[in-house]
């Protein structure tokens, strides 16, 4: 979403768990979560971050490619 944070609002699902469906195609994804409308945070449960221009770090999603199914 190019780092717009309204542009894909998650949905609340109460005590405090929030939930956002989205497809995306293969490849590696940097994001951060947007807290109370203006603190940017890493995902506290992603298993991966990197470094990012502004001193802090982005969460990683790495999206495998599906495997192909064989055709007769």
């Amino acid at each position: 979403n190019d780092w717009r944070p309204n542009a894909t609002p998650m949905i609340a699902l109460g005590q405090g768990r929030w939930v956002k469906d989205l497809t995306l195609p293969p490849g590696t994804y940097e994001y951060r979560l947007v807290v109370d409308g203006c603190n940017w945070s890493p995902d506290p449960h992603a298993p991966e971050t990197a470094p990012n221009p502004f001193g802090g770090w982005n969460s990683v999603l790495r999206i495998a490619a599906s495997a192909q199914a064989c055709s007769r």
